[in-house]
């Protein structure tokens, strides 16, 4: 059985307030990606602990769990692998449990019962797609959230956040890091050298590109190699282009993937894809590009980077601390642009759930949902909270603080990644699904009807497995 996500009708008026955000981020000044607090200069203390890093005082207690071993696997590595270690640091503090961080790869499901057929499941897992929860939970590997997470939940999440972490009802998980999807950064030099601004609309969009091109630079950078960057640019003109009801259907599977909407969305994606001139490599360099590597090859190079351009969520913004750029000046960030009537605007997000019946689980759900662990990745720069209850003073810079303050105003008013809410098989697994797809429409983008059958194809043997 698969739960549906409820949004709202009311995008129109999330795009305007996220653009209107968005405008005026862009317009900041000087701004560096250094945290504001230590991140890791709190005291433990377990039940009435005061303080946490920073200072700031703590807003939920926490159980003594002396002795207790927890193993939390997410997929993240480097410098977000840093930043969550000084979560996980600090709940070690305040509990004194013992906590071990995994990093995994992409396909979490399969990581996950692997180690369960072997008796030895992670305690608590990150999951980055809704669909994963939701099949997690139809194969009885997934506790429902514990008295403390639920307070933290009604205190803190919105109705619509809340909901994505339920099925059927019950609630399992806690979405800890949010992101906005619908983002094109761009190198200031780049775009002042060649005279250009930027645009509002797809149209736009390309007459930039073209004018980037003849200046003497590659106008975009795409990490092909990472498919789920690929459905992200597909998402974005789906939802502009097609309206929210289409892609709520698409999503649910309730529309084919032959659909001429889908036609029509491919054949807008293919007038960029299908000019390798405009994509730093072309389109074999693109699918040998990681996304890490997608951003720093932007914002690296002085005047004559590999690209001008590269499009993603918030969490660019933690490569482009790995590179001297310096966000507000030498790099800048725009709205994704309408594509059809509005542009879009698209979330995404990791929801942690249990795996075991540890009491030590259970607090850590707590804790994430919590203000406190919140505030201090927020600190290190690269997150979003969906935590309405963390001050916008939490975020490093203005760049950060604007987009987390239009995430938390738009409510339920948002479109979740719409890959993230199907089955992992198709939506979420390297080498297949639509990953593989679009991966192979990058590299033949006139091949419209052939990706629309084999995306239909895998699409309809996910959801009958799933069923």
């Amino acid at each position: 059985m698969r739960t549906t996500l409820r949004t709202s009708t009311r995008t129109a008026r999330t795009a305007l307030r996220a653009r209107t955000a968005l405008t005026a981020l862009v317009a900041a000044g000087a701004l560096t990606l250094a945290g504001c607090g230590d991140g890791g200069g709190g005291k433990g203390g377990g039940p009435g602990a005061s303080k946490e890093p920073g200072g700031a005082a703590a807003t939920v207690d926490l159980p003594r769990l002396d002795g207790q071993k927890l193993q939390v696997v997410a997929v993240w590595t480097g410098p977000e692998q840093a930043a969550f270690t000084k979560v996980l640091d600090e709940f070690e503090k305040r509990t004194g449990a013992e906590v071990a961080y995994v990093p995994t790869q992409d396909a979490m499901l399969n990581y996950i019962g692997t180690k369960i057929a072997g008796g030895a499941p992670p305690d608590v897992a990150m999951l980055q797609q809704v669909g994963a929860l939701q099949q997690a939970v139809e194969r009885k590997w997934v506790k429902p959230v514990g008295p403390g997470a639920k307070t933290q939940l009604a205190k803190n999440y919105s109705r619509g956040w809340q909901d994505l972490g339920a099925v059927d009802g019950t609630r399992y998980g806690v979405y800890f890091k949010a992101a906005n999807k619908s983002l094109i950064w761009y190198n200031t030099a780049v775009f002042e050298n060649a005279g250009v601004s930027e645009p509002k609309t797809w149209k736009e969009l390309l007459t930039t590109a073209e004018t980037i091109s003849a200046s003497g630079v590659t106008p975009f950078s795409v990490g092909g190699a990472d498919g789920w960057t690929l459905t992200d640019w597909f998402e974005n003109i789906y939802l502009s282009q097609a309206g929210p009801e289409k892609y709520d259907q698409l999503a649910r599977h309730e529309i084919p993937w032959t659909d001429p909407s889908v036609k029509q969305a491919l054949t807008t994606l293919a007038e960029l894809f299908g000019k390798p001139a405009l994509i730093a490599g072309g389109a074999d360099g693109a699918l040998q590009t990681e996304f890490p590597a997608s951003v720093t090859q932007t914002f690296s190079g002085g005047d004559r980077p590999k690209a001008g351009m590269v499009f993603e969520g918030d969490f660019v913004s933690i490569n482009i601390g790995q590179t001297d750029a310096k966000i507000g000046t030498d790099a800048k960030v725009f709205p994704f642009p309408a594509v059809g009537t509005e542009a879009p605007v698209v979330t995404g997000g990791d929801v942690a759930v249990a795996l075991t019946d540890k009491p030590a689980a259970q607090a850590l759900l707590t804790f994430l949902a919590s203000p406190d662990a919140a505030r201090i990745w927020a600190g290190e720069g690269g997150f979003i909270s969906p935590n309405k209850s963390l001050a916008p003073s939490a975020y490093p810079n203005d760049v950060q603080r604007d987009i987390a303050e239009a995430l938390i105003a738009a409510g339920d008013d948002f479109r979740f990644d719409m890959s993230d809410q199907m089955p992992q098989s198709f939506g979420g697994t390297p080498g297949k699904g639509e990953w593989k797809a679009l991966q192979d429409f990058l590299k033949n983008p006139k091949d419209i009807a052939g990706t629309q059958a084999r995306l239909e194809a895998d699409a309809a043997k996910a959801y009958q497995n799933e069923g």
